[in-house]
Formats: C-alpha cells, structure tokens, sequence
C-alpha cells in the first residue's frame, strides 16, 4: 500500500526461507517465544537505556537535536541471536508555553509511515507553531525503524537504477508491456534475497510493533505514548493489540484499514480507486482557476490537457528525462497533498505553453536521493510483501486491475508495477494479525482522518475505530490531505491538542470542517517539503 512520509512546515509530519509459502501464508508469530523474546529485549532495553549526544555530521542537524541507539533482536524469537541497532533522536521538552511553565508528560514517539520512511527529523517539528504546546509537555522522539536509513539498513537493488529516466507509465499497457514489468518485478525480488541476505524476512509490521516496545522501555517510559501517521497507524494498531496494557495515549493519523482480508493487496486496489477521485478533485480545482492555469475551466478540459502533456512526454520526454513515468509520479504526490496543487498545475500549464523547466524541477530525477529512496523502496517491499499473502497467479492480479483500470485509470497500473514483487516473493508470508480490542482493554486512543484521503480511503478509519474499543474519530469533512494532525485546521488542532495535553476527548465521534483550499501562487513561492516514500518506490 503506497503511502507518504509526512513532513510539513506548518502542518502534519509529514509516506524467511526460500520455499515457496503454504497455502493461505504461515500463521502470525504471535507464540510464546516471540512474547518472551520482546520482553527480554525490553527489559535489556530498560537496563541500558539510550546514550544520547550529538548526531553525525552526515545528519546535519541542528544542536538541540539529539541522536542514540536502541539495540533490538533480529529474530524476536531468539533474544540471544543475532542484534541489530535502530537509530532514535529526541528533542527534549522545552516546559514552556509561552512564558507559562508546563510540566513533562514524558516521551511522544512518532513514525511517519511508508513502509520505509525514517521520523529521524520529527523532533524539529517542536519549533513549528501548531506543535510548540505539544513540544512544550514532551520529549520528541522520532526514529529510523529496522532496515530504513542507519538501522540495519536493507536494499534490493544498485540505487543509480532509480535514475533511469524518461521512462513510459501506460495507462492501458500492452501484453509486451506487462511481460516486461513482470520480469522486473521477479528481478527485484530475487535482487531483495541476493543484496539483504536471509535477514531481510525479519522485516515485518509485527516486528516493528516489538521493537516499539523495546523503544518505549529504553527511554524509561512504563507506559507509550506515540503518533503514527498512515503505514504508522497500522503497525500501532498492532502494539495495542499486542500490548495494551503498555499504552498510555496513541493517536493514528489518515488511518490505514487493518482488517487482515485488506492487508495489503485489497488495500492497494481500493488505494487506487481512490485516488481517482482525488485526481478528479485537483481537476476541478485547476478548472476553477482557469484564469490563472489556462487549463480549461472543466474537470474533462484538464484532463484533455494533462493527457496531450503525457502523449507529447511519450514521444519526447522534457529535458531528456522527464517522460510519462515522472509526469505521473510528480502529480500523484498533489493526490497526497493539495497544496502541492498550485505548483503542479503551473508546471503544467507552462509546459503546454512551451516551457518545460518548471516541469522538469518538479518531476525530474534527483541524484542527491537516490540511496535513501531505494532503501525506503526496499523496506517498503519487505515489509509488505512479508506481512501477508498475495496473489502468485499474475493472472488475479491482470484480471483484478484491468477492470479497475477501466473506473480508475490515473494511479491503478502504476501501484501494480510497485507491488508486483510481492507476487514472486521468494520467502514465506505471514497472516495478518486481527487487530482487536475489548472495551477497557485499551485506554482511548485518537483517530483521525480525511473524508476524501485517497492513500489511506476513509472506510479504512471506520474500521480502525470499529476495532479498537474506545477510540474515538475525529474527521475533517470533505476534505483529502494525508495526514491532518497538527496541521492547517485549527479544528483538528484542538482534538489533538486537547487529547494528548489533557487526555480529553469527544464522544465516539467528531467532525471538523474542511481545511481552505490552496491558492493558485507562483512558482517562486515556498511549498512545503515532503518526501513520498513509494512514489519513488505506502
């Protein structure tokens, strides 16, 4: 399931053997021996603590930023087995609102989600206005989760294939074509085995649930408090199903849907209708602005209009390495976030007039990284292709997406290309656990969610709340952002504020009114920064 890690400046942090599996996928690990592997680990954890100090130069980050380890097991049914250290930074509470003091409430973990996305930066978020009254209370910790960046860091191909550009991205391939993906797709399988070795099969949901825990014990906290946003709310969704009893507040930001039928390959098919109907609502959004973009005043006029951009791309890619494959990977991520909208839809526009370069600033491939974008693509495929079974008959997949492709063209055949490894896998897969709780099992926890976000669909958040006993949702109507905590609506703002300072929270269920819409704005002005961790590979 594609998803973003999310960063913002003013908004949401922001994306086994080799056998073939048994019919249905190896039963979760959930035996006494991985329990007793985690609490050994945690206690270790709690014993040793984590040495924070200076972070690497190669991090370049600011003094307040603190860097450490954690070490975790590999294998949690083998606490005496091999180790491996996962990378965490923390900013300490500044215990000041304003010139009032505020006491510590202890340690609020986030993870940004993907697979594959590193929170090594959350802890900067602290200096961001919405997020001051939370930074205020608590520690800031982000984290690098196992295989991603410094922890233990996995691959499954040379990173300079990633730069391999103008490439073609077919709305309606051809059988030649798919042949072709499909042959890819063994490769990079193979590719995971060959390059991260026998170890890459402890790269799983589950296993990033356990070390969690053993984070939340070496930073001396009895209980958790974490923030996971998209991939994130589904591996804590996990950890309170695991370990309720440790958890003191969680809130899961653009909820993804942990029924074990969904994990992953019926997620990635509603992922992709999804997103058509949030292409449809950028297409309206640059009808609107016609006067500024030129693109036609209709949904059906843009689209005419992006269409003859992607036609002309196909015979002649801009600057020699912006094609059809970039095109779409640059507008998908406007899907995740609207304001990306006025700087694509200007790319656009210019490059229909005769202009490419801003097309190729927004859409062309970056040198500087490539390395962190094909670790995050690998961990992504592991994590995922290791969580649950999947399809091995391409033709379930050809069948299942070639009719969706007929209702939802814009993103289906893409998601098919980044999955499609999954197929092929060449170590056994996992059942999803059944992420459930009793009511009184958990203490109540915040979901929140977007009526139209298309990375992680809304029906997702109801199922979440359905699971977990004593959530509560707070929806942002009608709108579709990914990933809304502590970002442009003071609405949200306020639940989330309220219920991570206070502990307070509504009645089962909240609304909020949607956020503003974008304006249209030059391309000189600022846009926020953020890093889509399967658009280069949720």
């Amino acid at each position: 399931m594609r998803a973003a890690a999310l960063y913002g400046t003013a908004g949401s942090l922001v994306l086994t053997a080799l056998t073939a599996a048994p019919a249905g996928g190896a039963q979760p690990s959930l035996g006494w021996a991985e329990r007793h592997g985690t609490a050994v680990a945690a206690e270790r954890a709690a014993a040793e603590g984590i040495r924070f100090g200076k972070c690497t130069e190669e991090q370049e980050t600011p003094g307040r930023l603190q860097c450490g380890t954690v070490t975790v097991p590999l294998d949690y049914a083998h606490p005496d087995g091999k180790k491996i250290k996962l990378t965490v930074s923390r900013v300490k509470a500044t215990g000041k609102d304003g010139k009032r003091a505020v006491p510590r409430q202890g340690s609020l973990v986030f993870n940004p989600g993907g697979p594959g996305a590193s929170g090594m930066y959350f802890p900067l978020i602290g200096m961001v206005p919405e997020w001051k009254r939370i930074a205020a209370a608590y520690d800031l910790v982000g984290y690098a989760p196992r295989g991603v960046g410094r922890s233990a860091p996995i691959s499954c191909q040379d990173p300079k294939r990633l730069l391999k550009a103008p490439s073609q991205s077919p709305t309606h391939p051809s059988e030649s074509y798919k042949e072709e993906r499909i042959a890819r797709a063994k490769a990079y399988a193979r590719g995971c085995l060959q390059r991260s070795g026998r170890g890459i099969q402890h790269i799983s949901s589950l296993n990033n649930a356990r070390d969690l825990d053993v984070l939340r014990a070496a930073l001396g906290e009895r209980k958790l408090t974490f923030m996971g946003a998209s991939y994130g709310t589904y591996f804590g969704a996990l950890y309170a199903t695991l370990f309720p009893s440790h958890v003191r507040r969680m809130v899961f930001d653009s909820a993804v849907n942990p029924d074990p039928e969904q994990i992953w390959y019926q997620n990635n098919l509603d992922q992709s209708l999804a997103f058509e109907g949030r292409w449809a609502d950028f297409r309206a959004w640059i009808a609107k602005h016609d006067k500024v973009y030129g693109l036609g005043d209709t949904p059906e006029e843009v689209l005419r209009g992006y269409e003859k951009a992607r036609a002309q791309l196909a015979a002649e890619p801009a600057g020699g390495k912006v094609g059809p494959e970039q095109l779409q990977s640059a507008f998908l991520q406007a899907g995740y976030y609207d304001d990306y909208w006025p700087h694509r839809a200007l790319a656009l526009s210019a490059y229909l007039k005769g202009d490419p370069k801003p097309l190729i600033r927004q859409a062309g491939p970056h040198p500087e990284g490539v390395t962190e974008q094909e670790n995050s693509k690998a961990v992504y495929t592991a994590v995922e292709c290791n969580d649950a079974p999947w399809p091995r008959s391409w033709r379930t997949w050809d069948r299942d997406n070639t009719r969706l492709a007929r209702v939802a063209p814009f993103e289906t055949w893409d998601n098919v290309w980044m999955n499609l490894p999954c197929a092929y896998w060449p170590l056994p897969r996992r059942q999803p656990l059944d992420v459930h709780t009793s009511p009184g099992e958990l203490p109540p926890t915040l979901i929140l969610a977007a009526e139209r976000d298309a990375a992680t669909p809304y029906s997702g958040a109801l199922e979440m709340h359905r699971r977990l006993s004593d959530s509560v949702l707070v929806t942002e109507q009608a709108a579709g952002t990914h990933g809304i905590g502590a970002g442009s609506n003071k609405c949200v703002n306020g639940y989330l504020d309220a219920y991570l300072l206070e502990g307070r929270l509504p009645v089962r269920r909240a609304a909020c009114a949607p956020h503003a819409e974008p304006k249209p704005a030059a391309l000189s002005k600022r846009a926020r920064p953020k890093s889509d961790t399967k658009a280069a590979p949720l």
